[in-house]
């Protein structure tokens, strides 16, 4: 592909807001001028680019409506509530994201915060570091083996998961999905449930995998989690805003939930160290990592580059929002 006006420079201006995998960025740079973080520069986007690259960084109403020549933002992940997709649209700026391409990723995250929470691994780390007395009998996990798993949201991460409990340790599956086809998930044995609050009382552990939405905002509240056993276990690495956090932090300090893991988070990620989840030794916190493998970095990363690419040379983005 030639890239390069008849002066032999490159006319486009690609601005990457976060940081990205090296291959995303070779392949960006391959194509056309790029400014990436953590160069500075990158705030001047709205002025200067051509096309986005974006991670976490928030795209606000006011930035667009500077972008004169932005032709598309492209998300690396799913989700896409830090963009204002409203004004994107008014302004004719195509954003696109990466479907699917970290499913397995977060699926192991989820597999792994649930045996964590589960077996006090993180907490027989902090203690043995600290050289403090362990007296294992105060400290003893759940088995897993049969128990019942509520899967919320069962698209390819929740799926993945889902198939990952059964197969490995023969767990009773309940599955929420209101926007799922009446066949879907023939290949795993499962029960699948109309309503949240019918799986609630019921689950072992429940999982969240689904986005946020006007109608998922806090989905998990004060009343859902006193619905929950009092030894179930919570783990969301699809969004913060899904549960409550001050309903959560008030249900676990009186010692409903036997724990929680959370890659995410509400109001800040990483949160504050002085997050009162934070203080709680049976929450397991990651700073919205699920997606964080090699495999899915360099995946995201090119193919973010390429939908900028496309999108410049003239060709539709493989993943559209709109």
């Amino acid at each position: 592909m030639n890239t390069l006006n008849p002066k032999g420079s490159k006319p486009f201006k690609i601005y990457i807001l976060d940081a990205f995998h090296p291959s995303g960025v070779e392949l960006a740079k391959s194509f056309a001028q790029v400014v990436a973080w953590p160069d500075p520069r990158v705030n001047d986007w709205p002025e200067e680019a051509d096309a986005v690259m974006v991670r976490m960084t928030s795209i606000t109403k006011e930035q667009l409506a500077r972008a004169k020549q932005v032709k598309i933002i492209c998300k690396q992940g799913v989700g896409l509530d830090t963009i204002d997709l409203s004004a994107a649209q008014a302004h004719g700026i195509v954003v696109s994201r990466t479907p699917g391409v970290n499913s397995e990723a977060v699926a192991e995250m989820a597999l792994a915060l649930s045996l964590t929470v589960s077996r006090r691994t993180s907490r027989f780390d902090r203690l043995l570091r600290a050289g403090v007395p362990i007296v294992r009998p105060d400290h003893l996990g759940l088995e897993m083996l049969g128990k019942t798993v509520g899967v919320v949201g069962m698209g390819n991460i929740g799926t993945r998961l889902a198939k990952k409990w059964h197969a490995a340790f023969d767990a009773q599956i309940l599955a929420y999905d209101p926007f799922a086809p009446a066949s879907a998930w023939s290949d795993l044995p499962h029960e699948r449930v109309t309503h949240l609050k019918e799986m609630l009382p019921r689950v072992d552990l429940l999982s969240l995998h689904l986005p946020l939405t006007q109608e998922s905002h806090h989905m998990i509240g004060l009343e859902e989690l006193k619905m929950m056993k009092a030894q179930a276990i919570l783990i969301n690495v699809s969004r913060g805003g899904l549960i409550d956090e001050e309903a959560l932090y008030t249900v676990m300090k009186e010692g409903h939930l036997f724990g929680a893991g959370l890659d995410v988070f509400e109001h800040a990620e990483p949160p504050h160290k002085e997050h009162p989840l934070l203080s709680l030794d049976n929450v397991v916190p990651t700073p919205h990592a699920a997606g964080g493998t090699v495999e899915t970095q360099i995946r995201s990363s090119m193919q973010v580059a390429q939908q900028v690419i496309d999108v410049l040379s003239g060709k539709p983005a493989a993943h559209a929002a709109f």
